[in-house]
């Protein structure tokens, strides 16, 4: 197994039936795009999407190359301290159900700064919404292409940074095609074809692994810790990981605070609530997303497990893409080649459906909120506004591949940990704020905003994640720089979540009162009306 861990499988196989994936899809795509005749069928797939079909697509969206690769990974490493990142991003739902959902549907109509921009001023919310959306996706991306290039090491033996690369470049390319071609109504075919891909597969390999213990998930853990040798009783314990010190401690606590507040503030997320006819739907589509997201962490459990059972994590912290290669290891251990080759065409699923997701999410954002809004100050055909976005989809697949080139090997759970930080510092306060307090004013958002996103990533820059973090017994770095000398970091927690949400909420607050900007109570009731009736939704253009 050692040995199979620098080339596992066949290479053919694995290319096969990923190609086979790619085929249909494309063709699901092109079939689609051919109702694709305004701006609301290019960014919200015309809002007819059921809220059965739309919570299949958000957990296509949701589920991604962190949740597959990096928890599984996580868990076989860690063990119970592993399985913590799963429960923070299933939680977090429930903010997103309870807060979000429904009211964002009924206020908005494309993006996060509709919402926003209603009662406040145009302009500088708009552009500060962009540039926020933006950055969220920028670190999202960054962890999809580096689980490509992890995944590529894995299974078809391309060790080389300039053959990852390569394969990169591909993910990015028909990345391109899809959202070019389909818009927002192909990538959601694709989520829901690749959501329920994905599920399936886990739940083969969850119910393969049980059967090799007698369905006994105790059985499968004890085998676990006695595999993992000294000190392998840590795996059912929590503080593998996150209680060695009051540091790590704090850390965790940190990390928890951005996995649940982050999600009901991912653009690419909200951006799901707007495919729906009905709040009523968009409620649906949530707690349709909970189950599903809810019934594959559980499925995590087991494969984690599982893997550290029947691989062991030495093997899999030895294999190229390290922890990430958790789940195809156990996928080759179980059913060799052919499991192994239909689990990674289902993970190469999962990044393709991802990144497409982003990039509509990103191009909607500049495209609808720069360009339309503030550039051509809303004088602008809608065709002509859905070109730019296409444009801009080429940019920033450009731009995702080169990113994903760079982070290729990271730590992909932890790149989307710290995406989902921006998104609770930078985005989720001023869309509660804006939501439910009439005092709310521009100057508190954009204080909000641009407070929440310049802190996280200052901290960010200056933690041990991008330099200084060292591993005792090896001597070699831990932190994005691979150069042990290099250590610039002041920062001690990996992530800001602790220090920066609280932050952007209070800053919210002060911006508000100090601003002489005359509040708008009328604009408010207004807002609150739509919110909680949907009265008007479709025409919830800014004032």
């Amino acid at each position: 197994m050692a040995a199979a861990a620098t080339n596992v499988g066949n290479i053919w196989i694995n290319i096969g039936i990923f190609a086979a994936f790619v085929v249909v899809t494309l063709i699901v795509v092109f079939r689609v795009s051919r109702q694709n005749k305004s701006a609301a069928d290019f960014y919200a797939g015309g809002r007819n999407f059921t809220g059965t079909q739309n919570g299949t697509a958000i957990a296509g969206d949701y589920l991604s190359a962190a949740s597959f690769l990096g928890i599984a990974g996580a868990i076989a490493v860690n063990g119970y301290d592993g399985f913590l990142y799963s429960i923070g991003f299933l939680v977090a739902w429930l903010v997103a159900l309870l807060l979000v959902a429904e009211l964002l549907r009924n206020t908005g109509k494309f993006t996060m700064a509709d919402v926003l921009s209603f009662r406040l001023k145009q302009r500088p919310i708009r552009l500060a919404a962009a540039i926020s959306t933006l950055a969220v996706v920028f670190f999202y991306l960054l962890a999809q292409m580096a689980g490509a290039g992890g995944l590529v090491a894995l299974l078809l033996g391309v060790t080389d940074s300039v053959g990852q690369g390569v394969v990169i470049a591909v993910v990015g390319a028909l990345m391109i095609l899809y959202v070019l071609v389909g818009g927002m109504k192909g990538t959601t075919w694709v989520q829901i074809i690749k959501a329920t891909l994905l599920i399936a597969g886990a739940a083969v390999m969850t119910v393969w692994v049980l059967a090799n213990f007698g369905f006994s998930l105790s059985a499968v853990m004890q085998e676990a810790v006695k595999v993992a040798g000294e000190g392998g009783e840590a795996l059912l314990e929590p503080g593998a990981k996150y209680g060695v010190s009051a540091i790590t401690q704090l850390d965790f606590l940190s990390l928890a605070l951005a996995l649940v507040l982050g999600t009901a503030g991912l653009p690419h997320v909200l951006m799901r609530f707007y495919t729906v006819p009905s709040a009523k739907e968009a409620r649906k589509s949530v707690v349709v997303a909970i189950w599903l997201i809810g019934i594959f962490y559980l499925f995590t459990l087991v494969l984690g497990y599982g893997a550290a059972a029947l691989v062991g994590p030495e093997v899999i912290l030895a294999a190229p893409g390290g922890a990430n290669s958790a789940a195809p290891l156990l996928a080759f251990e179980l059913g060799g080649e052919i499991l192994l080759g239909i689990i990674a065409a289902v993970a190469f699923a999962t990044i393709l459906a991802v990144v497409a997701g982003l990039t509509i999410t990103a191009a909607a954002s500049f495209s609808h909120d720069i360009y339309a809004s503030i550039i051509k100050k809303g004088q602008v055909a809608p065709d002509g506004e859905v070109r730019v976005a296409r444009w801009t989809v080429v940019v920033i697949g450009i731009v995702a591949i080169i990113g994903g080139i760079f982070a290729n090997g990271q730590n992909i759970a932890f790149l989307v940990a710290l995406a989902f930080c921006v998104a609770a510092s930078a985005n989720l306060p001023t869309i509660i704020y804006s939501l439910f307090w009439k005092r709310f004013n521009t100057s508190g958002a954009l204080w909000s905003i641009y407070g929440g996103l310049s802190s996280t990533i200052l901290l960010i820059i200056f933690s041990p994640v991008v330099s200084g973090k060292v591993d005792p017994a090896t001597g070699a770095s831990l932190s994005m720089i691979k150069d042990p000398s290099i250590d610039f970091h002041w920062f001690p927690l990996d992530n800001p979540g602790i220090v920066t949400i609280p932050l952007a909420f209070v800053l919210g607050i002060v911006g508000t009162y100090l601003s002489k900007e005359r509040s708008h109570p009328e604009k408010y009731a207004e807002m609150e009306v739509r919110s909680l009736t949907g009265a008007g939704a479709e025409k919830a253009t800014a004032h």
